[in-house]
Order: C-alpha cells, then structure tokens, then sequence
C-alpha cells in the first residue's frame, strides 16, 4: 500500500513538472473584435494561420487563445458581413492584449452603398429600427408594427400595437426595455384606446425578437420574447417629427461620465378613426415622456435609470353608423342613431434603477429595481337606436326595401383598475473563457391591483323587455367585479452559453434552468430549456438551429378572473386562486441560408415549429379584449412553419417577404374541439423598398400584409358558440420619402443647416386598396329571433404627410 502511494505521488509530482513546463512554453493572446461603430461582434472566428488552433468571440467580442512562445504569429479573424482581418505578431514572449476593430462587408452600388448581416446561431433575430423613420405606419410609428412583418407574427388590427406569435396572443409575450419587463394596461378592448406603444423608437438603438424557444434567462411566457436596448449617446443628438397623426421629439448627451436619452411622443389618429363607419366626434389624445440616463461613478461601477410617464385619453361622442354587409343576392343595411359618450383614461408610471459592477471584461453583477403604476378608467353611457333592413342588390346606403328590426339599446360602464407591481433583483455574468458563459439572476415581484367593474347593456328587441322591472334591471349581458389582488412572486434562471469548434464546425450551445414559485396559487415550476447552434466549416453560409425546452405562464390578474352567476342573475367576477400555470412544450428546428445572385446579399430563413400545450385556460377575444375562462380546461397543440425571404430585391435597399403557414387545435373540457383563437392558417407579409432610379433621394416603402381569417365566437357564450372565421385581413400600406437635405449637400454648410444631418418629407397613403377589413361584429337579433352579425369594419384609405429632421 505505501508503495502504491509512493508511486502514486511521484506520477502526479512528475505529471505536474510536465505540466508547469509546457504552460512556460506557451503564452495568450486575448482581446475584443468590434465593429466601427465600436460595438462588439459575437462569433467571429479566430484562428492561428497554418495551424488548428481556433476560436470564436463571444457576445461581448472577447476571444482568447492558447499558442506557443516563440516566433512570429499571424491571426486571422473571419465573420459572416464583415471584411477578413489579419493581424501579425513579430514575436511572443508573454500574454499579450490584442484588439480588433473590423469593418462591414460592403458592396458599392453607384449611390447606394450595401451592407451584409452578421450571422447569429442562437433563436433572436435582430431589427433595424432605423427603418421606422419612413415606414407607413398608421400607429404612429412603432417597432412592432416591424415586428408584425416578421414570420411566425401577424396582427389584424392597424389600430393597435398588439400582435400574434405562432397561435399565442399578445398576454403570451414578454418585453424587456434595458432588461427590465415593461407592461401595458388591463382595460383596453379595442385598437381606438390604445395609444402609444411603450418602446419609443427614437430612443432604441438595439432590437432583438425570438418568435420561440428562447432563453432561460427571459421570463415566463409562452410565445415570444422582444428584447429593446435604449441608446447611450456619445455626442449631442437628436431629432424632431410631425405629422397629422402627431409629433416627436427627442435629444441624447454625452459628457462622458453620464449620458442621457430624453424623448417625449404625442398621437392624435383622430383623422385615421375618421374613416371608421360611425360618425362621431373622436378625440384621442395620447402623450409618452420618457427618459434614459447612465452615470459612470466609478471605472467599475454604472447606474442606469429609465422613466415613463404615459397619458392616454379616449373622448367618444358617437352620432349615426351606416354599414352595408351581407351578400350580392342578400344586401343588408345597419343604421344606429346614437345618444351619449364616452371618456376614458389610461395613465401609467413606470421607472427601473440599475447598478451595475464590472469587476473585469468577463465578470459583472448588478442590481435592479423597477415599479409600475397604472391608474385605468373607463366611462361610457351610450344609447342607440338601431335598425336593420334589406336592401336591393347594388343598392347605396340612402335605399332601402323593407325593415327586418327596429330596436334600440343602452350600453353603460363605469370601470376601475389601479395596479403596482413593484420588482427588484440581482443578476450576474461570468465568462468562465472566450467560449463558456454563465448568466444567472434572482428576482423577486410584488403585485397590488384593485379591480372595480360595473358594465351592463340592456336591448329592447325581439325577445327581450325593457330595461326597468320592478327595481331590477333586466339586461342581456352584465358585468360587476369587486376584487383586490396583493401577492408575492419570486424566480430564479441559471444559463450557461458554450461555444466551441470541432473539426465539423462551430457549435453554440445554450442550456438553462428557471424556476419560479407565486405564493397566491402556491405553485412552483421548472423551466428546462435549451438550443444548439452549428455552422460548418465546409459551409459558413449556413447556420442550423435546433431549440425545445418548457414555458410556463403564470397567471397574472386577467387570467385568474372567473364569471359566475348569482341568484339575481348578474354576472359576477371573482378570482381563481386554484387556477395554475398554462404550459407549452416548445421543438423547432431551422437555419438560415445566406448567398449572393445577381451581386446582390439574399438570406433565407426557415423554422418549423410545434408546440404541445397543457392546463390551457381558454379565452375569446372581441376586438383587442381577452376574456378568459379562468379554469386549466383545456389542452391543444399548435404547429407550422415560418420562412422569410431577405435581401435586395432592388439593389442598394433591403426587403423581405414573410409566408407562414399554422394550424392549431384546443380541446375543452375533453369533449369540444375547436380552434385556438389565434389560428390564423396563414399569413403573408411583405416589406419592400425601393427608389427612384433617377434620383435616389427619393425614396418608395410598402408594408403589405395577407392573413387568413380569425375563428369568431358570439360575446359571452364561449367556444359552444363558435360558428365561423372573419373575413381574410388585407391591407397595403404605402410611403413616399424625399430627403430635402443631408449628407455632402451644399445647402448643409449654411448657418441654419450647419448643424443638421437630414431632413426627410413624407407622405403616406394607408390602406392604399380601401380594403374594409373585418376586426369583430355586433350581434342583434331581428323580428324572427335570429342573430345577425354585422361587421365592425377598421379604417379606410387616409393620407398622412411627414416631416423629420436629425441633427
């Protein structure tokens, strides 16, 4: 036994000298690849010349490899969309600290200068968000209004800032502004009251969107993750817009130490609401200020603070509404004369305070704190007395032949909400070597919301009595709610990104685990999830992905909200406290395929995806509102695939075309098989870009969008009413832009424009084909006690002229 020890030790002693000698033989070279902008390149490749010694930078651009001391040695740094770098070392006796700065991949096309994209094998796909200074946008100008370009995502609805993803709807996905969640409002039902998006594009210097199978870092959501970074400015600048739809501003600073961002929006689409059917007199009023500032207190440490204060008021004084529906053979008129009004408010507060510790270029930790106020109220009285009549084929809207209902009804809410949640937490990332990164963070929320709800609508038609009998009111639908929520929730996320490269290719790997525990249920979940990334040696134009792993979605206040009746036969809300976390089980797999055809840079892009979806608590939806069942009823399934087609289709001006393809089931209660709300079948997107041959500051951008038909249920009778799909949604959106001034231009050098960058006029033309594009339906009931569904038709064709200056 002692001479097996003695042997033993001296091995290890002899292995260890072998050791230590072959460690003074060699030296590391080090450092970050950025690019001329100065911001860092993930997975460049970086290898020694006539040898296989290789790696690739990591997300923020550090490499770093092993090599032997001695004699001259030449790196070569290669990535997808940048030029080839090559860097000679004359001779190597110590580690030494080598950076790289490298340059786009650019092609010269006369005027017009090209740049090729960066590759990325994890499941985000990044967004210029300069793109939105000339899109025609009929929101405003918003960066999901680009996002809704995207394959897998849709939205039938130009009116609000809300969008679909592979099936889900918009409470399944996740926003984050500089790592923060950020949230909307509980009460808006339609597009009108919408207002403004929270991202501000102005302020947005960096967009990333995965559309599934995204990282345990991101929270608990089913569908999608869009993840916004504000700008840190390094020099005064800024710029202004107007239009007839609102007006912009904003300016950014640098003093070095400290940095800021300030912008502030005003929308007004009451010209756009104008081409609705019903004559009203419509008075939006939508106002966002936010701020974004960095303070640099020590070389290690950084405070960074983002603040929003969101006005948005809905005045409503309807008057009459004419719609024509129905069919060639069937013609059918709807006429309401209205009385009443409406008035609402929606105002929100939201601040985040982060501290950040970098304790070297592969380690940092910090600290974070956010609260959001939301204080929402919803009036509205209105009266209308409505009939329905047929109506000769081709007839207008002034003939009719004969009455089939005359009735009248009377709409009345008075709606409450005030929230707070309040969340703090620390995060941290190790770079445990150029190719292994672990990320972790802990967080723990707190939620306060008072929920007040009276709304009732009462009908005078076939079938049904007036209003007042004896002291009770007789109604076709109502709604009260009086409930408070207050509770804790706490989460957890470990991740870890490894990157490596193997005689096949570079691989990137990225595992993760989440956990999450909300005392109000008493529930605890896992969240697995990973991916892998490859591109080939033998093709570095191809980038394979494969992605699975579980999402949870917690309940938050909506879903828990269960409808009963008592015995006066009102419906009332109470809250579920039962009700637990709907799951999906995410597997996709894709690649992208980037080439050149007739000098030009074409990237495809292709995804198929399934989702298998558990304790599903079914919803409907009228309009943007969501009502859920407030029950783990129901289980489903959603597949399909997603395939994008980018490049130049006219040279020197990136487009795409987005086709989606989707099925997905739900069945309730284990006996009712329908559609999931979102299924749209289909869905064709296209943003184009093109110029005037002639003149290249001129400059052509069409969105154009071709989705299928939405399932449609009758308001307050679930599923069991389901009877058809809307209409397909078909809309074209187009812009004109001129750049007045800007770049080498003489007129530039004069004192007025000396310190300006461009000037762009614009005019827009929305819904270019005045397509009416179904979004819901109002159902009566005629003299036969039959239901009609009349169309509640969106926005027509309107004009918008722009102007935006940058300085």
């Amino acid at each position: 036994m002692i001479r097996a020890i003695a042997i033993a030790l001296t091995c290890n002693i002899l292995f260890g000298i072998s050791l230590s000698a072959q460690d003074g033989k060699r030296v590391k070279i080090f450092g970050n690849v950025r690019d001329a902008e100065g911001n860092p390149i993930e997975l460049v490749n970086v290898s020694v010349r006539g040898t296989v010694i290789g790696t690739a930078t990591n997300e923020k651009g550090y490499y770093s490899l092993s090599v032997s001391r001695g004699d001259s040695v030449t790196l070569l740094f290669s990535c997808l969309g940048y030029n080839r770098a090559e860097r000679i070392i004359a001779e190597l006796s110590q580690d030494m600290r080598l950076n790289v700065k490298m340059s786009h991949l650019s092609f010269e096309l006369g005027e017009v200068s090209v740049t090729a994209h960066q590759a990325r094998a994890d499941m985000m796909q990044s967004l210029d968000a300069s793109r939105l200074k000339i899109l025609p946008d009929p929101s405003g100008g918003s960066i999901e209004s680009l996002i809704v370009t995207y394959a897998g995502v849709s939205s039938n609805n130009e009116l609000s800032s809300q969008y679909s993803v592979r099936g889900g709807n918009y409470d399944e996905n996740i926003i984050y502004v500089n790592g923060v969640e950020v949230f909307r409002p509980f009460l808006i039902r339609s597009g009108q009251q919408e207002g403004l998006s929270f991202i501000n594009p102005e302020m947005t210097e960096n967009v990333q969107f995965s559309a599934g199978g995204f990282e345990a870092r991101y929270g608990d959501k089913m569908s999608s993750v869009l993840d916004i970074t504000y700008k840190k400015p390094r020099e005064l600048e800024g710029s202004a817009g107007a239009s007839l739809m609102g007006a912009h501003a904003y300016v950014g600073s640098s003093t070095g130490r400290l940095t800021q961002v300030t912008g502030v929006r005003y929308k007004t689409n009451r010209s756009l609401l104008g081409t609705l059917d019903t004559d009203a007199e419509y008075n939006p009023d939508y106002t966002d200020l936010q701020t974004f500032i960095t303070c640099r207190l020590t070389p290690k440490l950084e405070a960074d603070f983002l603040g929003n204060l969101s006005i948005n008021n809905y005045h409503f004084i309807p008057h009459r509404r004419e719609t024509l529906y129905g069919t060639v053979r069937n013609p059918r008129k709807f006429l309401v004369v209205f009385d009443g009004k409406e008035r609402d408010r929606f105002q929100t507060m939201f601040g985040a305070l982060t501290l950040k510790y970098t304790l070297n270029e592969n380690v940092q930790y910090g600290l974070q704190a956010s609260a959001f106020n939301s204080r929402e109220e919803e009036s509205y009285d209105i009266t209308g007395i409505y009939s329905q009549n047929t109506a000769e084929a081709g007839t207008t809207t002034e003939n009719v032949v004969s009455p089939l209902d005359v009735a009248s009804y009377h709409e009345h809410a008075r709606n409450r909400l005030h929230s707070n949640v309040v969340n703090t937490g620390v995060f941290g990332i190790a770079g445990i070597n150029a190719g292994n990164t672990l990320k972790f963070g802990l967080n723990a929320q707190y939620e306060h919301i008072v929920d007040r709800i009276s709304e009732w609508e009462s009908r005078d038609s076939s079938g049904y009595s007036l209003p007042q009998t004896g002291a009770a009111v007789n109604v076709i639908s109502n709604l009260f709610s009086d409930n408070k929520l207050e509770s804790w929730r706490y989460s957890a996320y470990i991740q870890d990104v490894l990157k490596f490269r193997t005689e096949k290719g570079l691989f990137t790997v990225i595992g993760g685990l989440r956990g999450s525990y909300w005392d109000y249920n008493r529930e605890f979940i896992i969240s697995p999830r990973a991916s892998v990334g490859f591109i080939p040696n033998s093709r570095k134009n191809l980038i394979l992905r494969f992605a699975t792993g579980l999402y949870y979605q917690p309940p938050f206040y909506k879903e828990l909200r269960v409808t009963e009746q008592d015995d006066a036969g009102s419906h009332i809300v109470r809250l579920n406290d039962r009700l637990k976390s709907q799951r999906s089980m995410h597997f996709i797999l894709g690649g992208d395929y980037t080439f050149r055809a007739v000098g030009r840079n074409f990237k495809f892009t292709s995804e198929l995806y399934y989702k298998k979806l558990d304790d599903v608590n079914p919803y409907t939806v009228d309009n943007v509102k969501i009502r859920y069942y407030g029950a783990n009823c129901a289980d489903g399934y959603a597949a399909g695939i997603d395939m994008k087609f980018f490049g130049e289709f006219v040279p020197g001006a990136d487009s795409w075309l987005s086709v989606s393809l989707m099925r997905s089931r739900q069945t309730i209660d284990g006996a009712l098989t329908v559609p999931m709300p979102n299924d749209q079948m289909y869905n064709i997107s296209l943003y184009f870009q093109d110029y005037f041959p002639w003149n290249r500051r001129a400059m052509v951008n069409l969105k154009g969008v071709l989705s299928g038909g939405l399932p449609v249920t009758v308001p307050n009778r679930g599923w069991e009413s389901y009877l058809r799909r809307l209409p397909p949604y078909r809309r074209v959106d187009i812009g004109f832009s001129y750049q007045i001034a800007g770049g080498e231009d003489a007129i530039m050098d004069r004192p007025f424009f000396r310190n300006l960058k461009n000037i762009w006029l614009g005019v827009d033309m929305f819904n270019l084909f005045d397509i009416n594009n179904t979004n819901s339906y109002y159902w009566i009931t005629d003299v036969y006690n039959q239901q009609h569904a009349v169309p509640n038709y969106l926005t027509g064709r309107q004009l918008n002229v722009r102007i935006s200056v940058d300085f």
